[in-house]
């Protein structure tokens, strides 16, 4: 059946075509001014001192595992109610990932399980900012100081958001953004590293650009680097999007705001929580489903309505790949495992009608009998 509502859609302008449009006429497709002025304004927008463009934000916690020599015999400490990508870029560098728990509220990292999963081997802390929900950040650098761990904040669905009136990405040692169409700007493909450290931006632009140092001639490398770079396209479009972020999120934000009054009174449906000191960045809409509800039925159903949704998030630690690789088996992170077999996504991005929004929520009433 064809979608009555989309899953998720960029909010792209005219402006937006004209910015990109501009830079493919200039001839100058990549390492120019857009990317320079991109990082240069977005680290202003977040609040850190250096911003390094990167081709995704995979690609951006990739150099941050490399920048912070994370490798074998190293345990990192990450969710596994995540995308996939939180952890495999640890796999990458021959680390191990050690899965937390998360909090039965937001689904973030739960900080109790954090400090119970300390090893002698654990060198950092990777924690998610899931759904553009802050992690408790306060509890999770406590943990960290205590036992000197580095720590890298993937906020790559968390663009905007804050945490007791400071924005994500100042967190840490470092921070990640991602700029995939679903997200609430977009550069396309694109991801941007935040940190308050010269040394870890002055490697990760080099590593992103095939180790070269900044100094040296185009064919001498410095070191093993990668093809992370991101295009002029890219960053124009970054640029122009950036203008109106708020904006965006605004958009977003309206629209959590219709589904949430919506589902309010139904007691068989809980809306997300979103805590007290944080700015919530709307990049999904995911409910939770009240047993004995089955969530992958209820999907079926809206399927069969012409109403897209998702199931978020299959946790990392029971995919293939990854008990395969390390063992991993059901019935070791309860939280995390409920969590998957009750959440689900619902259509949503900033454009949203209230029409579309009470049909989705229509539909989701049929689909589970109510």
């Amino acid at each position: 059946m064809t979608e009555r509502v989309p899953m998720s859609a960029p909010d792209i302008t005219e402006a937006d075509v004209a910015a990109v449009a501009e830079v493919v006429r200039s001839g100058r497709l990549s390492l120019g001014p857009r990317t320079e002025e991109f990082e240069e304004r977005l680290a202003r927008y977040v609040g850190t001192r250096y911003a390094v463009a990167v081709s995704s934000g995979t690609a951006a916690l990739h150099l941050l595992i490399r920048a912070l020599g994370i490798g074998p015999g190293d345990d990192v400490l990450v969710p596994s109610f995540t995308f996939a990508a939180s952890v495999n870029v640890i796999l990458y560098e021959r680390a191990t990932p050690v899965f937390v728990d998360v909090e039965p509220e937001t689904y973030n990292l739960d900080p109790e399980d954090l400090a119970r999963k300390i090893t002698p081997r654990t060198k950092a802390i990777l924690a998610v900012d899931v759904f553009g929900h802050p992690a408790e950040w306060d509890r999770i650098l406590e943990v960290a100081e205590a036992h000197r761990l580095r720590v890298i904040d993937d906020a790559c669905e968390a663009i905007g958001a804050e945490y007791r009136g400071r924005k994500l990405g100042g967190f840490g040692d470092a921070a990640t953004f991602a700029f995939y169409p679903n997200k609430q700007m977009t550069t396309g493909e694109g991801g941007m590293i935040v940190t308050g450290s010269p040394e870890i931006a002055a490697l990760c632009r080099s590593l992103r650009n095939q180790g070269r140092g900044e100094t040296g001639g185009w064919l001498e490398h410095e070191r093993l680097g990668y093809n992370y770079r991101m295009t002029e396209m890219s960053a124009a479009l970054g640029l122009s999007q950036l203008g109106r972020i708020e904006v965006l999120l605004a958009k977003r934000e309206r629209v959590a705001q219709m589904y949430t009054a919506r589902l309010a009174p139904l007691d068989w449906v809980r809306p997300p929580v979103v805590r007290a000191h944080v700015r919530m960045s709307w990049f999904v809409y995911v409910v939770t489903l009240v047993p004995p509800l089955d969530r992958d039925a209820v999907m079926a159903a809206l399927a069969r309505e012409g109403i897209p949704s998702r199931g978020y998030f299959t946790p990392v630690h029971l995919q293939p790949y990854v008990r395969e690789l390390l063992g991993t088996r059901e019935g070791t992170l309860p939280v995390t495992e409920e969590a998957a077999r009750r959440t689900v996504a619902l259509p949503f991005h900033g454009n949203m009608t209230e029409d579309q929004v009470d049909a989705v929520v229509a539909a989701l009433e049929r689909a589970c009998g109510r």
